[in-house]
């Protein structure tokens, strides 16, 4: 408002600096001002005056509009001519205020030449509705629909005139307060008068309009103040009906008038009205029937001219009454409960229950309760029972028995209530069915359908079901008649009720039905826990457990499984409420999975923890599968290995182990070439007397070396002293059980040959008696590797005695005797050869048959056959130390001209020589 004021100052004010006082501005718009109509269009027009023009220099060219600061689009300007421009709107809805025309002087300052304001609003509509009325106090209240909003200040004036005896019309006008335009009261009303043309003029800056023309005598249009002084009296005889009594209204003006009553019990909310043509006479009082006894009511009365012109008054003040009392007009509802199930000694404890009487039934203050309980097997008297409480433990037999109970007050006694009581072996039967239960207008209702059997009545017991808190038991009592009914008691929202429904027959209590409900439902308190009960590499058994019931907050309807992985989408699945477990399938080895799950009632669901878990790589099993099917094929090889070694034993033995021939069981132990004396034995000497074992000796030979020995070896000592001699105890391959005998252990070394290696060179055993002086032999070379054995030194094979021609002696040992010694006395002869050995099972024929001299050669095995370098090749098996040919007796060395096969041999410390 302040910013147009100093706008509008600036545009027509100019201070005259040379005069001192105000100056024409330099133009102005039509129209001055503008109210328009909304959807209306406007043009305004700016004029120039000359004056301005030739001083300024300037045209309407250069006009340029603005709306509240804002420039006007330069396509609704028009250029009249050089002193006139407008500016032209269309269909005006809104319009920011002010309207102003200016000037850009010097091309950059702009001028304001002048601005006017625009409204925008409707003319007023015709007033409707025109309505009078004339109160006790004699004032003239009218009121009316002023019409639509107009946007507009619109005043609006109530005209009336009036006539009277002795009287010309004369007229009134009245005007509403500020901020009403809707109702005007009058006070100089005059009752007698009789007023006509009544009407309403509304007016605003867009027009004026003006009501119809009502009229009315002021006594058809009075509004009566209410009755006063009312009072309520009770009938002791009639406790049913109360009085009520009032004062007319304006007595003095002898108007007849009817009357409306309204009352309503003190507990309800709803009135009910008395007939009206039950008070269309005039009258000062109304007794009101057909009320409850021992009730408190609540009355309250109008009234209006009795030929219903004119209003009704309004209701006068309340007031209440208490009818009398009669006695309860209902008996109280009876139940009972076995406080012991069982049967003790004959007897067994009954609670007896029964309602409290509603004020509406006790019909006045209840006094006591008689209680009466009758066997009905056996004849008996009833036993009585006086109280003033609502239950009673009784200790009856085991018999059926009938209960009636009945209530009092002061002035009399109910109807009796029966309560059949069965005998304890009563099997219950005919229960209701399709019993449903449902929440209805704040209400738990419960419907059923009766059985075929005819029900004395019915009883509903119900229980809040927790886990926390024992189930308490609330009943009610039905008629037989009913078939659906609410429970009438303080329940709780969210929380779960058992109700059961009993029939009652005359010998007793039908069988019981039962159903769940909820007064009204919402989502649960918390969500399932889930667990994996099994997981495997594709699945995954999940667990969990019913809600407790006091979270479950409604019916649990379904639950809701969400599960996925790290990277994946996640997957939902819907299970039944009844179940608890799931598993899932699809999944995929050696990934971590992230489940959660809700619980879904009616009102939605409740998500529980989260829980994750990792698949395995492997199926359980898959291990085994593999590796029992490679042990067992590792196993089955083997054994199949196993068995061809063993069937192909032989064949093995002969390549890996090949039969080498004993020397321990050699004949070339048991005689010598170089034993001339040999027939000196006596069949009862022995060669190893005392049984004891020979010392070993390891003769080295060069395999391959066939050369003979070079001619410095002929003069080398055989008995060279520092290696003649030594105490052997055993030979460390079989032991000796000769421990104090002294034994010789020569060996014949070449020097030449010190450096060659153990494999080159073969071991070879001698076997000799227990003399100090070891005779060298010259033995072929053996195949042989392996050692000499105790197990395998069979001495008895080896000994040979001196025998002649007697009958003692076996075919071997006269074989030997006699070709050995034949051999002797053919020195041209080879003195020995190579006999085939024999085994150690061959008998005596197999030996003679090998020991046949072949054709063409010499016989006897004591042969010698020269070799191709001069050697002789001793072939005897059994041959005999030198030193074993005869007692005392020392053995010669043997020739220059024989051949020295042994190679040096080495005794090692303890008696032993290394093989």
């Amino acid at each position: 408002m302040w910013l147009w004021v100093i706008q509008a100052f600036c545009v027509l004010v100019v201070i005259d600096s040379g005069k001192g006082g105000l100056i024409k501005p330099c133009g102005h718009i039509v129209p001055e001002s503008a109210v328009l109509e909304l959807g209306s269009n406007f043009t305004a027009v700016c004029i120039l005056y000359e004056e301005c023009l030739e001083t300024n220099y300037e045209e309407a060219s250069q006009i340029f509009w603005k709306m509240k600061n804002k420039h006007v689009p330069k396509q609704q300007y028009t250029v009249i001519n050089r002193t006139a421009s407008s500016v032209s709107f269309r269909n005006i809805l809104s319009l920011d205020s002010p309207l102003t025309c200016n000037l850009l002087k010097y091309g950059q300052l702009e001028q304001n030449i002048y601005g006017i304001q625009i409204k925008l609003g409707l003319p007023p509509e015709k007033p409707t509705g025109l309505n009078c009325m004339v109160n006790e106090n004699e004032k003239l209240l009218c009121w009316w629909n002023p019409g639509r909003e107009t946007y507009l200040d619109t005043h609006f004036t109530l005209n009336y005139n009036w006539s009277g005896p002795g009287n010309n019309d004369t007229r009134e006008v009245c005007v509403p307060p500020e901020g009403v335009n809707n109702t005007c009261t009058y006070s100089g009303l005059v009752v007698y008068f009789i007023y006509t043309n009544v009407w309403v003029e509304a007016k605003n800056d867009l027009g004026m309009v003006t009501s119809d023309v009502i009229t009315f005598d002021p006594i058809d249009i009075v509004k009566f103040n209410p009755p006063d002084n009312l009072s309520v009296d009770r009938s002791e005889e009639l406790p049913s009906i109360l009085k009520l009594s009032w004062a007319n209204p304006l007595p003095q003006l002898g108007i007849n008038l009817k009357y409306n009553i309204r009352y309503r019990a003190r507990a309800s909310t709803g009135w009910t009205q008395i007939p009206p043509e039950d008070t269309a006479s005039t009258r000062d009082s109304f007794t009101i029937q057909g009320l409850k006894p021992y009730t408190e009511y609540v009355f309250s009365i109008r009234c209006i001219k009795k030929d219903g012109q004119g209003f009704w008054s309004n209701w006068s003040e309340e007031v209440s009454g208490f009818t009398s009392e009669a006695r309860p007009s209902k008996a109280p509802s009876f139940w009972y409960n076995l406080v012991h199930p069982h049967s003790t000694n004959g007897y067994r404890l009954i609670q007896l229950m029964w309602k409290v009487l509603p004020p509406s039934d006790a019909n006045g203050r209840i006094l006591g309760y008689y209680l009466s309980l009758t066997r009905q097997r056996a004849p008996s008297f009833p036993h009585n029972y006086s109280v003033d409480t609502t239950s009673m433990i009784v200790n009856l037999t085991n018999d059926p028995y009938i209960a009636t109970l009945a209530v009092y007050n002061r002035v009399g006694r109910s109807e009796d209530s029966f309560l059949p009581i069965p005998g304890w072996n009563y099997q219950a039967t005919h229960p209701v069915s399709n019993i449903k239960a449902f929440p209805k207008d704040g209400r738990l209702w419960i419907e059923w359908t009766a059985p075929s059997r005819s029900v004395m009545k019915y009883v509903l017991e119900w229980c809040i079901e927790s886990d926390d808190f024992p189930c308490t038991i609330e009943w009610q009592e039905e008629p037989g008649t009913a078939q659906h009914t609410y429970l009438r008691g303080n329940l709780r929202p969210f929380k779960c009720y058992l109700i059961t429904v009993y029939p009652v027959y005359v010998d007793g209590p039908g069988s019981p039905q039962r159903v769940k409900a909820y007064l009204q439902q919402t989502r649960p308190s918390k969500g399932p826990t889930v667990q994996t009960k099994k997981v495997s590499k594709n699945e995954a058994v999940l667990v969990w457990h019913h809600l407790p019931i006091d979270d479950q907050n409604g019916f649990i309807r379904s639950y809701t499984i969400f599960y996925k992985t790290s990277t994946g989408n996640e997957t939902v699945v819907t299970v039944n409420s009844s179940h608890t477990e799931y598993t899932l399938s699809s999944l995929t080895s050696d990934t971590l999975y992230m489940v959660r799950m809700a619980a879904n009632t009616d009102q939605g669901g409740s998500y529980g923890p989260e829980f994750t878990f990792t698949t395995p790589k492997f199926a359980q099993g898959e291990i085994e599968a593999i590796v029992v099917p490679v042990c067992l094929a590792f196993l089955l090889t083997t054994l199949l290995g196993v068995l061809f070694c063993f069937n192909k034993r032989d064949l093995i033995k002969k390549h890996i182990w090949p039969s080498v021939p004993d020397p321990s069981k050699s004949h070339i132990a048991q005689w010598s070439p170089q034993t001339p004396t040999r027939h000196n034995f006596s069949s009862k000497d022995q060669m190893y007397p005392e049984g004891c074992l020979t010392d070993v000796s390891v003769v080295e030979l060069e395999a391959n070396d066939k050369k003979p020995f070079p001619e410095d070896l002929k003069s080398f000592d055989v008995f060279k002293k520092e290696k003649t001699t030594t105490e052997g105890h055993s030979s460390g391959i079989g032991g000796s059980s000769c421990m104090s005998s002294s034994r010789q252990s020569i060996s014949y070394s070449d020097d030449g040959e010190s450096a060659q290696t153990t494999s080159s060179t073969v071991q070879y055993s001698t076997v000799v008696h227990g003399y100090r002086v070891q005779v060298p032999q010259v033995f072929s070379r053996s195949e042989s590797t392996q050692p000499l054995l105790d197990s395998e030194e069979q001495p008895e094979d080896l000994q040979i005695a001196d025998v002649g021609s007697g009958e003692g002696a076996s075919p071997r040992q006269r074989y030997f005797k006699q070709n050995c010694a034949q051999g002797e006395a053919h020195p041209d002869r080879p003195p020995f050869e190579r006999s085939n050995p024999l085994p150690p099972s061959a008998n005596e024929e197999d030996f003679i048959r090998l020991t046949q001299p072949i054709p063409g050669q010499s016989s006897g095995p004591c042969v010698s056959k020269p070799m191709d370098n001069g050697q002789r090749e001793v072939s005897a098996p059994d041959a005999l130390p030198s030193s074993a040919m005869g007692q005392g007796e020392s053995q010669e060395p043997p020739g220059e001209d024989l051949p020295k096969s042994y190679l040096p041999q080495t005794v090692r410390p303890g008696g032993y020589v290394p093989q």
